[in-house]
């Protein structure tokens, strides 16, 4: 798992069978104090609705994905699984 900042939505017109009924959205990972890491964006499936702006965590495992889902059919590894609200780091 790690934290991401939703950067854009993704619009297609051809989806698997699957994902059809699915919003996909564009993540990059960042650090603990909200700073982007790297120049390497990710599609993410999103079923908590979450939106462009938002902080969140994102898991990365294909056999997580299909537990959350319920099923093996989608073809994704990458899910956006809770909002941040606000992060709170004791050093």
């Amino acid at each position: 798992m790690y934290l991401a900042k939703i950067k854009g939505n993704i619009v297609s017109t051809q989806k698997n069978e699957s994902l059809k009924s699915q919003k996909l959205l564009l993540v990059r990972k960042i650090d603990l104090n909200g700073n982007f890491i790297g120049n390497k964006d990710e599609i993410a499936l999103d079923v908590i609705d979450s939106g462009i702006g938002d902080t969140v965590l994102v898991v990365k495992e294909g056999k997580a994905v299909q537990q959350i889902l319920g099923h093996k059919n989608a073809p994704v590894n990458i899910m956006i699984v809770a909002i941040v609200d606000d992060l709170d780091i004791n050093e």
